[in-house]
């Protein structure tokens, strides 16, 4: 069969997004995408050929050393303003875009309990309370059996005590805990770590404790969780929305089940709705490590400043090690799913992932599980493991109050804690997925509209699902549970 206008004649039949040879390929020779060499043949391949992962081998990764930092003159862009959301304040400075009551837990041992007063609260009381969006229990799988005084535990601790501060929770805490775990109330949420409003006599969090000799079988641990909601509820309730401006958004961009043409429609125009939110002063966080570590000159170069660029470094190397330890590295990010999509490697997935950070300055940089400052606006690198669910809980963590997620091959992937806008690369997936996509990027492959237009739509869609209209994930209560990233020991 030949290409169209190529004067190629296809050797093989090739699925939609994979790649093909325009030219002889003689063994050893680079193959290039995105302008940039994702690996090189292992054998002969004539024109027409199809080109995929088997046939290629890969790059070495580049080293950590002699990198361009902050070289890059990347600008902002003329200042966006006007632009608004209605939103929630909360006392400590930030802004929710969902009212919800969130119920923090230590340890897995009491999901269960949890899960049956979510159920009833959601029932029986929330009717009570029509200014509050949803009753949320932060279910995880950590707290005890766990090397607690590590040095990596800090990640996981400090990640569910941020999650817990997260804007949309309305500096509301109220706490399950079983009593004999080693993460202890007070150690997850230490005095001066929530509202006040929320503390308890002692000031410690105000905690339920089913261990307590006050709880006479399962019903009382239920009540007692119920009859606790009700002040964190009737606080909640008073709370209106209001105009808050674009700056207020924390923005969190990711992607999963990505194909070949993630890289060229659904995360370019997550790059470009980027800039216009650091434009409007709001704040956007790229993470993933492994997918942005083939692009470690490109983050080093575009980083503010020499000491930004160095957090960069800093953080993929640390993250190098800690899959060395495991006898991994980057190339076992790359999924079936990928690979049946097109990609024929992490380079080649990496360098489409990439763009979703658009084109401004690098900011500033987080480590795992750390929370956003008051001060720190703008692009920002949350340095994450690339895992769906890992990554959108440390992000949690990190204080994002709008989630957007590209997707190729398709996922139902939803939070609970935060609204997830779910982007489709192909218009095939999102006509097929139709209650699930909430804008289809595919217009850009089909010639229908730009990058820019795409942006665009997806900005003013940022502005509205903030305001309280909901994403399909939402009207389908679709949620992911959270993934502690835990690189301490377990015992």
């Amino acid at each position: 069969e030949c290409v169209p206008g190529a004067g190629l004649t296809l050797r093989a039949l090739l699925p939609q997004g994979h790649k093909l040879a325009l030219v002889d390929l003689p063994a050893g020779s680079a193959v290039r995408r995105y302008d940039v060499t994702i690996g090189t043949t292992n054998r002969d391949l004539p024109a027409g050929a199809w080109v995929h992962e088997r046939l290629l081998d890969l790059p070495a990764a580049r080293e950590l050393q002699g990198l361009p930092m902050a070289t890059r003159a990347a600008t902002r862009g003329e200042p966006l303003t006007g632009h608004t959301f209605q939103g929630y304040r909360n006392a400590d400075g930030s802004v929710g875009t969902r009212n919800l009551l969130a119920i923090t837990t230590t340890v897995q041992c009491v999901a269960g309990v949890v899960e049956h007063a979510v159920r009833r609260i959601r029932e029986e009381l929330l009717p009570r309370y029509p200014n509050v969006d949803g009753v949320v229990g932060l279910e995880h799988g950590y707290g005890c059996g766990v090397a607690i005084d590590a040095p990596d535990a800090v990640i996981p601790i400090r990640t569910l005590r941020h999650i817990s501060q997260n804007p949309n929770f309305g500096g509301e805490v109220l706490v399950v805990s079983l009593g004999c775990e080693k993460l202890q109330p007070q150690r997850l949420l230490p005095p001066g770590s929530f509202a006040i409003e929320s503390a308890a006599a002692d000031g410690g969090p105000d905690t339920v404790c089913l261990q307590d000799a006050a709880h006479v079988g399962f019903a009382s641990m239920i009540d007692d969780i119920v009859a606790r909601a009700v002040p964190h509820l009737e606080r909640l309730n008073a709370r209106r929305r209001e105009t808050i401006p674009a700056s207020e958004l924390v923005v969190g961009v990711q992607c999963g089940g990505s194909d070949a043409f993630s890289g060229v429609t659904a995360n370019p125009a997550v790059g470009f709705a980027a800039d216009l939110l650091v434009r409007a002063g709001a704040t956007v966080m790229f993470s993933e490590n492994t997918e942005v570590r083939d692009a470690v000159e490109q983050l080093t170069a575009r980083a503010a400043t020499p000491a930004v660029a160095e957090a960069i470094v800093r953080e993929l190397g640390w993250y190098d090690r800690y899959l060395a330890r495991g006898q991994a590295d980057r190339a076992a990010n790359t999924t079936p799913g990928n690979k049946a999509g097109g990609l024929s490697n992490i380079v080649e997935k990496a360098m489409g992932s990439i763009v979703k950070s658009g084109s401004a300055p690098i900011d500033h940089v987080l480590s795992p599980g750390e929370k956003l400052g008051p001060d720190q606006r703008g692009l920002v690198f949350a340095a994450t493991p690339a895992s769906d669910f890992i990554c959108g809980t440390l992000q949690l963590a990190a204080g994002m109050n709008l989630h957007v997620f590209t997707t190729g091959r398709g996922t139902p992937y939803g939070l609970a804690e935060c609204p997830v806008i779910k982007v489709a690369t192909r218009s095939d997936l999102a006509r097929r997925w139709h209650d699930l996509m909430d804008l289809n990027a595919g217009v850009i492959a089909d010639g229908e509209a730009s990058i820019e237009e795409t942006g665009w739509a997806l900005f003013r869609q940022m502005l509205a699902v903030a305001s309280g209209q909901p994403t399909w994930a939402e009207r389908h209560r679709l949620h992911n549970a959270l993934v502690l990233f835990n690189p301490a020991p377990v015992t």
